[in-house]
């Protein structure tokens, strides 16, 4: 077994959601879901087929993140995974529950903006999502000064009452 990670390529301001599912019918479940939870939605999906033909199936809304799926899934290339990328101004806390209650859908690996490398195992049948590293490392704990910031943040953004 060989292990190596892919970093997701995406522009800055992009959501990602990586998850893991069970069958080719989640390609057309996690799209009506998404356009369901958030209508305008725009968002491109694809998902890695781990049996038959192997392709990787596609979908979505918008044609630039249909492209940037396509061409993550194809590089991280382990069966029955899925991601998706939420144009700028689509963000994950607003269709991460209906994503996860998808019924073949097994797990979610993250859902960010972060820079994200995934690390993949690679065996003689194929590969499989270890986990993810998912932005920087801490560099200290938050002081009264930084809660301060971050209550008002989330505030500000209209995700806090006052």
């Amino acid at each position: 077994m060989e292990l190596t990670t892919v970093a997701i390529e995406k522009p800055e301001a992009v959501n990602v959601i990586l998850g893991q599912t069970h069958f080719i019918k989640s390609v057309e479940d996690l799209h009506e879901v998404l356009v369901q939870a958030v209508p305008g939605i725009r968002f491109g999906l694809a998902f890695c087929e781990a049996s038959g033909k192997c392709l990787v199936r596609w979908t979505g809304t918008d044609p630039s993140m249909i492209e940037l799926a396509r061409r993550n899934a194809g590089a991280i290339g382990a069966g029955h995974t899925f991601i998706i990328f939420l144009a700028e101004g689509f963000f994950p806390v607003n269709v991460l529950n209906a994503v996860k209650m998808v019924p073949e859908v097994c797990r979610v690996f993250c859902a960010t903006a972060n820079p994200t490398e995934v690390v993949v195992a690679v065996t003689g049948q194929g590969r499989g999502i270890l986990g993810v590293v998912d932005g920087a490392s801490p560099k200290g704990v938050e002081g009264d000064e930084d809660i301060r910031w971050r209550k008002d943040f989330l505030r500000r953004i209209g995700y806090k009452l006052q």
